[in-house]
């Protein structure tokens, strides 16, 4: 915890002051909690224990030491509650002060004026978040839209498979007048045989049974009959 606050160290804040904070922060920070930035008083006569106020993304915290140190006041209020942030330049230093929905005004003189520009530059882009959210893109949303496109891809390539078988073999609407015979496969060996065909006739024969199966005229087991008598001849 404190590892991330040595960066807090560069625009002259008190290593004392940010120590003591940082021990005590480590039990009120909440979820999700992350600190902005921490700025230190430094007034012109030395000052043992200065006031110091915290800025995180949820609320500023002002942190006022008591009992010679052994103790510490913190009064915070969320960003949802503080109206505006004002800086007030002067010689010695700067004034930072805000003002709440219920018309309390708070504020912390002599922070270095680095310090001062740093705090006011986070407040604003807090309060202005809260003015304009932004919203996260649902990435499960297009997640699945591109699941659905890739099914409907994939219906239409089947459509397309289906279409094609289609017209290899076309339908025809019988009328009552007409009479059909059924489609005999041609015996595998016919007129020539198996032995005597290529390869890229073999291959042609096999795809042609795989029509006729894929059509219903023919069964499974005659067309695995025919498809292992000619890939023995392949």
């Amino acid at each position: 915890m404190k590892e991330q606050f040595k960066k807090f160290l560069n625009e002259e804040q008190d290593p004392k002051a940010i120590e003591k904070i940082t021990s005590k922060l480590n039990d009120l920070m909440m979820r999700g909690e992350e600190v902005g930035y921490i700025a230190v008083q430094k007034k012109p006569a030395i000052t043992v224990f200065p006031d110091s106020i915290v800025l995180t993304n949820k609320r500023i915290i002002i942190c006022k030491p008591k009992n010679l140190g052994l103790s510490m006041d913190f009064t915070d209020y969320t960003w949802d509650d503080i109206v505006g942030t004002f800086v007030k330049e002067n010689i010695l230093g700067s004034e930072f002060s805000f003002s709440t929905k219920t018309d309390i005004q708070v504020s912390i003189d002599y922070i270095p004026k680095i310090q001062a520009r740093k705090i006011f530059t986070y407040a604003k882009e807090q309060l202005d978040l809260l003015k304009n959210p932004v919203v996260a893109t649902p990435v499960a949303e297009t997640i699945q839209t591109e699941e659905v496109e890739v099914e409907e891809e994939i219906e239409e390539i089947e459509t397309e498979e289906v279409t094609s078988f289609a017209e290899i073999m076309p339908a025809t609407t019988p009328s009552f007048t007409e009479t059909f015979e059924p489609i005999q496969p041609q015996a595998p060996t016919g007129d020539r045989k198996l032995s005597e065909l290529s390869k890229e006739e073999l291959f042609d024969k096999l795809q042609n049974y795989k029509k006729l199966l894929d059509n219903g005229l023919i069964m499974q087991g005659e067309y695995d009959t025919f498809k292992k008598e000619i890939l023995s001849y392949m």
